[in-house]
């Protein structure tokens, strides 16, 4: 079963900087705002286009490769 990404790197949109699918929003403003304290809810009303399912979907991803890549402890 394939899965789709919820990032999409275009070089006509933004140079292919990594968005949000559908959308113009780097995904880096997502990052920006968790590592700035702010929470998911500040950053859906900041940027209306990005959805809820979206968003998750991409710290989910982010999980999913972070862990693909961790090495197991010796």
């Amino acid at each position: 079963m394939a899965t789709t990404s919820a990032v999409h790197s275009d070089p006509d949109i933004l140079g292919g900087t990594p968005v949000f699918v559908g959308t113009r929003v780097p995904v880096q403003n997502l990052i920006d705002y968790l590592e700035h304290g702010r929470d998911l809810d500040t950053f859906l009303d900041d940027f209306p286009t990005v959805g809820r399912p979206q968003a998750i979907a991409v710290l989910e991803e982010a999980k999913q490769l972070l862990l693909a890549g961790a090495r197991p402890a010796r």
